[in-house]
């Protein structure tokens, strides 16, 4: 049986806001990512349908706090708190958050490419 941790999975993503670490697990890639600063990701959804994420997150936090933004509600996890994002958000870190995510990988690739070239744009880095 397929397994990650944080602690050996490889990193991915080292940006100034966020280090990101990514394994497959069957269908689903599991995440373990950290946030150095405040971060409102909407402006990296730029670009997918309706600007906001397609796909559904299993996760726990096990640092800080998330807020996803939906058109017509919002709702915040704190430390300790597991959670099921549906589709149709945007998320909100703050400082020192980091959380353990599954997603399902054939809906997360699409949607990590729109965000790479959004990075790459933002920052000016590649991603």
């Amino acid at each position: 049986m397929p397994s990650a941790s944080r602690a050996t999975t490889p990193v991915a993503m080292d940006l100034e806001m966020i280090e990101g670490r990514y394994a497959e697990l069957g269908d689903q890639t599991v995440g373990f990512e950290t946030y150095k600063q405040d971060l409102d990701a909407a402006p990296y959804f730029r670009g997918l349908a309706g600007d906001v994420c397609p796909c559904e997150h299993h996760g726990y936090v096990t640092a800080g706090q998330i807020t996803f933004r939906w058109s017509d509600h919002e709702e915040t996890y704190v430390e300790g708190d597991s959670y099921v994002a549906p589709p149709g958000h945007t998320p909100v870190f703050t400082a020192g958050s980091s959380v353990v995510e599954f997603s399902r990988t054939a809906e997360l690739g699409p949607v990590m490419e729109v965000v790479g070239r959004n990075v790459a744009e933002i920052l000016g880095v590649s991603s």
